[in-house]
């Protein structure tokens, strides 16, 4: 395989794009060997739901549009990133049980260090930012036919 691998998609603020993010980074992941059953498949699934719902809701009009891009390292690290042009950062807010939201940025927390990785939050030259997890890339082995016995 390559150094690096890279994929972007650019897509219309709206709830509906959240959807066409998350198929395009797990089928990308998939050309790139990740099986859509792997386990971390439902991880990064999340994790790119949570992203770019956070790029939709928060940018309050702001962003018309934000970018993913995938990229993976040396077989090593997978970085996912969400660019939006809005300026201000994420931020944590104080989540009641009974509320909707306000839980995204902490699950995208929790499961990227389920996962062994870490979250960046970056400002763009442009004004924006650009939320992004980096993991252990992780495929598993594929499987070794077994020998078929020849007869005498």
């Amino acid at each position: 395989m390559a150094d690096h691998l890279e994929a972007s998609v650019t897509l219309p603020s709206d709830p509906a794009s959240v959807s066409a993010a998350r198929a395009y980074v797990v089928g990308t992941l998939a050309e790139w060997g990740l099986p859509e059953d792997a386990e971390v498949s439902d991880s990064v699934r999340l994790i790119v739901s949570e992203l770019a719902t956070n790029a939709v809701q928060h940018t309050f009009g702001q962003s018309p549009t934000f970018t993913v891009d995938v990229r993976l390292d040396r077989d090593e690290q997978l970085r996912i990133g969400v660019t939006d042009s809005h300026p201000r950062f994420p931020r944590r807010l104080p989540a009641a049980v009974q509320q909707d939201n306000g839980r995204g940025l902490v699950i995208i927390r929790c499961l990227t260090a389920e996962c062994g990785g870490r979250l960046r939050i970056r400002p763009t030259r442009e004004g924006g930012k650009t939320v992004s997890v980096e993991l252990p890339w992780t495929v598993p082995a594929q499987p070794v036919p077994a020998a078929v016995p020849q007869e005498p």
